[in-house]
C-alpha cells in the first residue's frame, strides 16, 4: 500500500476538522400544552423530606419530617378549547417526624393502626377530593376551590406549571408573578411579591426538562417574616413530557436561614426536598 499524498491527507484533515467544529442543526422549535382527557388519571409517587433547625440563646433544637404518599389528579371534564377541570386526592400517606428531645412518631395509613395525637384527621382526607381546579391548556388556573381544609403547597401544584405562550426551544426563559401573604402568629402581616422564572433548558426523547428559580421582590426587613418565608422559596427541575401534555416528574430544593428572627443569638435554618415520580396504572 503506497502512502496518503501530503496533499491529500491536508484535505482529509480539514474534511474532519469541518465536521468536528461544524454547528449542529438547529432543533425545531416546539409548543408546549397540556392535553388532558375526561377521566384521566395521574397518579405521583411523592416524598418530602424537611429539616428545620432553630438556635435560641446557643441551644438548638431540630425537627425532622418525612411523609411519603400518592397524590392523584383526576380530569374530572374538559371543553372544546382545553380546558379542564381537575380534582386532587391523596390515596395513601406514610409519616414520619423526629425531634431532637422527644424522639420519632411514625404513622402509615396502610398500617391499620390508629393515628397517633396530631395526625387524627389525617385519615378523613385520604380518598376523597381536597381540592378541584379548572386549568387552561397553557398550565393557567381559571378557578381553584379547596373541597377540604389543606396546607398551601410550598412548591406549587404539580399539573399547573405554567406553560410559554409561543413555541420555544432550549434555553428560552419565561417569568410567572406570584404574591404570597406571609405572617408570624400574633404579630405583623405582609403581602410579598415573588417572581417564579422558568428556563427551557434541554429536549431529549420527547421529554423537555425546565429548571425553575424563585426570586423575592418585595423587600423583607423584618427577620420574623422572613422566617415564614423560608419554605415558600425553592428551586427545582420539571419534566414534561411532550407528547402526552403532562409533567411527568419534578425535584425541587430549599436550603436556607434567617438570623435574628427571636433576638439578636437566634436562628432558623429550614433544609427540603421534594421528588415526585409517576405512578405507572
Amino acid at each position: 500500500m503506497t502512502a496518503p499524498r501530503p496533499r491529500r491527507l491536508a484535505r482529509a484533515c480539514l474534511g474532519l476538522l469541518a465536521a468536528v467544529v461544524a454547528p449542529a442543526a438547529q432543533a425545531e422549535p416546539v409548543m408546549l400544552r397540556y392535553q388532558f382527557h375526561p377521566d384521566d388519571r395521574m397518579s405521583m409517587r411523592v416524598e418530602h423530606r424537611a429539616l428545620t433547625e432553630t438556635t435560641m440563646s446557643e441551644t438548638t433544637q431540630a425537627v425532622e419530617t418525612m411523609t411519603d404518599s400518592t397524590k392523584t389528579w383526576t380530569v374530572v371534564g374538559v371543553d372544546a378549547a382545553g380546558t379542564a377541570t381537575l380534582e386532587q386526592s391523596v390515596d395513601d400517606v406514610t409519616m414520619t417526624s423526629r425531634t431532637s428531645d422527644r424522639g420519632e412518631i411514625r404513622w402509615s395509613s396502610g398500617s391499620g393502626a390508629e393515628p397517633p395525637p396530631g395526625y387524627e384527621l389525617v385519615p378523613h382526607s385520604l380518598g376523597v377530593p381536597l381540592v378541584r381546579m379548572t386549568v387552561a391548556a397553557d398550565g393557567r388556573v381559571l378557578d381553584r376551590r379547596e373541597l377540604r381544609p389543606c396546607p398551601p403547597a410550598a412548591t406549587g401544584d404539580l399539573v399547573v406549571v405554567p406553560l410559554p405562550d409561543e413555541p420555544v426551544e432550549a434555553g428560552f426563559e419565561w417569568t410567572i408573578p406570584q404574591e404570597v401573604v406571609v405572617e408570624v402568629p400574633n404579630g405583623p402581616r405582609k403581602a410579598v411579591r415573588t417572581r417564579l422564572r422558568y428556563r427551557l433548558d434541554s429536549i431529549k426523547d420527547g421529554v423537555a426538562t425546565i429548571a425553575v428559580d424563585t426570586t423575592v421582590l418585595t423587600p423583607v426587613d423584618d427577620p420574623r417574616l422572613e422566617a415564614r418565608l423560608l419554605e415558600r422559596i425553592w428551586d427545582g427541575t420539571i419534566r414534561f413530557d411532550i407528547d402526552r401534555g403532562r409533567v411527568v416528574g419534578r425535584q425541587t430544593s430549599i436550603d436556607r436561614r434567617v438570623v435574628g428572627f427571636g433576638g439578636p443569638q437566634s436562628s432558623v435554618r429550614y433544609k427540603a426536598s421534594l421528588a415526585e415520580t409517576p405512578v405507572e396504572e
